[in-house]
């Protein structure tokens, strides 16, 4: 279960400490992301030159490496980045967009996570099998496994990197290799709308940087994301108003809503 005055507290933090969150993704959901962060209430910088992301993650109080768009210039700025993040103490997330679908790709996520420590990974269910198993497959960008089919993987990830590990899916499912949380809110509608995967690694994003105890930072992350995404879906005629309620429902999230909707 989840605690939801925990939830409430840090959804708060967020709000009253405004986080700096140093996002290293890709061009498809820069915007979206960097929107997402404003309305939860941190601050988003969407930087990734190899010459200024030392500098920004020492202001910054979180890393969110995303390799949707990949390129070796960007892979260079990212281990950098990371290398920096673990110096300074702050978290990683990483967001392994795509592993499984290219070996460039799930070769690129392995060398993050072996240079850079992420304190958390989120991905969809192939992305997260494909990430223990190399030959597991995944279509594009898209899960074609479900995310409770994954729960066995994203444990042994956990264990095997020390980090908190997040399946997204119907139910989202958080680990540390031992203990499993979920998140039954959200709407099909939200697989419909491209990056709001990735802006759930970016709420994570922001919830680490206020809250030490990573595996309820993005058990709380995962909430806020499904109960946002649930109430726009119910406001919504198609995937393009699902993005503007997305961003409203973020914005005018409140104890309240918590309470009335969080389903875990």
């Amino acid at each position: 279960m989840i605690d939801k005055k925990k939830l409430m507290h840090d959804l708060n933090q967020v709000r009253e400490k405004s986080p700096l969150v140093h996002n290293i993704t890709n061009y498809v959901v820069m915007n979206n992301t960097a929107n997402a962060l404003l309305a939860i209430g941190a601050s988003p910088v969407m930087a990734h030159a190899i010459n200024e992301v030392e500098e920004m993650v020492a202001i910054a109080s979180s890393l969110v490496i995303n390799i949707g768009t990949l390129s070796d210039d960007w892979v260079n700025a990212m281990l950098l980045a990371g290398k920096a993040a673990n110096k300074k103490g702050i978290p990683v997330i990483l967001d392994p967009v795509g592993a499984g679908a290219t070996t460039y790709r799930t070769k690129t996520c392995l060398l993050i996570i072996d240079e850079c420590k992420p304190s958390v990974i989120r991905g969809n269910a192939s992305e997260i099998m494909a990430l223990v198993n190399s030959q597991s497959q995944t279509k594009g960008v898209d899960s074609i496994a479900s995310s409770d089919s994954a729960i066995d993987a994203a444990k042994s990830l956990a264990k095997k990197t020390g980090a908190i590990v997040v399946i997204s899916g119907p139910t989202d499912y958080i680990t540390d290799g031992d203990r499993i949380a979920e998140v039954k809110n959200g709407s099909v509608m939200m697989t419909k709308v491209t990056g709001l995967g990735c802006t759930a690694t970016s709420l994570i994003g922001a919830f680490t940087a206020i809250n030490s105890n990573f595996f309820e930072a993005a058990t709380h992350g995962m909430a806020i994301m499904g109960i946002a995404g649930e109430l726009a879906a119910g406001k919504s005629r198609g995937t393009g108003t699902m993005q503007l309620h997305f961003l409203d429902e973020l914005y005018k999230m409140s104890d309240k809503k918590i309470v009335e909707h969080l389903k875990s």
